[in-house]
């Protein structure tokens, strides 16, 4: 039977958010995200020759889009029905972080957060970003790096793999089969929101979002409108 006793959960983040992000001033803040990462934010300076022709960005979203191809992915999955599963956003002063709000975890939050970290062990090309776990919601952006990758296949109905399809449904599906089997009550709505990040302005707004969530939690409440920036 897992605890009932509520854990704090902090948005992840790994580099302030004062830091002045360019292509090539980077900051390595982010272990896990590498110079050849931002290569996606340029067609024609590139700034890896390894990576050279291996992104491809489309100026539109996206029939025809290959959610296998390398790119930096704005992830949002809500609960059914946006009730507040994951617990409650609470005034927690952090001096390191400069967080003022997070999120009081229910033992169903603390495995949304949890299994989220996780995914790289199962789709070891997705490398993870920033990542915020609200009360009905979760935002998170992934990279998907695949520096070998030539082919594109343009998204398509049907079984799909080893494409960000893939990634969300396995996620989903982990969470929800650990409140099945500890009888905890769960649902995801069915669909998620997803964006490609294309540029270094986007990534910014993207990355201050998500990072000011909780705050912005306490000061306006659960706003239906405000799930992307």
């Amino acid at each position: 039977m897992p605890s009932l006793t509520p854990t704090l959960v902090e948005t992840h983040n790994y580099a302030s958010l004062n830091d002045n992000i360019s292509l090539n001033d980077f900051a390595p803040a982010r272990d896990f995200v590498s110079r050849e990462t931002f290569s996606i934010f340029t067609i024609t300076n590139l700034m890896d020759d390894r990576f050279k022709n291996k992104f491809r960005i489309s100026p539109a979203r996206l029939t025809g889009w290959d959610y296998g191809s390398n790119g930096l992915y704005y992830i949002t999955i809500c609960t059914k029905n946006r009730v507040h599963y994951f617990g409650d956003i609470v005034s927690n002063q952090n001096t390191e972080t400069h967080n003022y709000a997070s999120l009081q975890a229910t033992p169903i939050g603390q495995i949304a957060d949890n299994n989220w970290a996780d995914i790289p062990n199962h789709f070891p090309f997705v490398e993870l970003d920033d990542f915020v776990v609200m009360p009905n919601h979760i935002h998170g952006t992934l990279f998907i790096n695949k520096p070998d990758k030539t082919d594109w296949q343009p998204n398509k109905f049907g079984s799909q793999g080893q494409n960000l399809a893939s990634i969300i449904r396995n996620y989903k599906g982990s969470v929800k089969t650990y409140a099945t089997t500890n009888n905890i009550e769960f649902a995801w709505q069915p669909r998620y929101y997803d964006r490609v990040i294309r540029n270094e302005k986007e990534y910014a707004n993207v990355r201050e979002y998500i990072f000011n969530n909780p705050d912005n939690w306490l000061l306006n409440g659960d706003n239906v409108d405000n799930l992307s920036p």
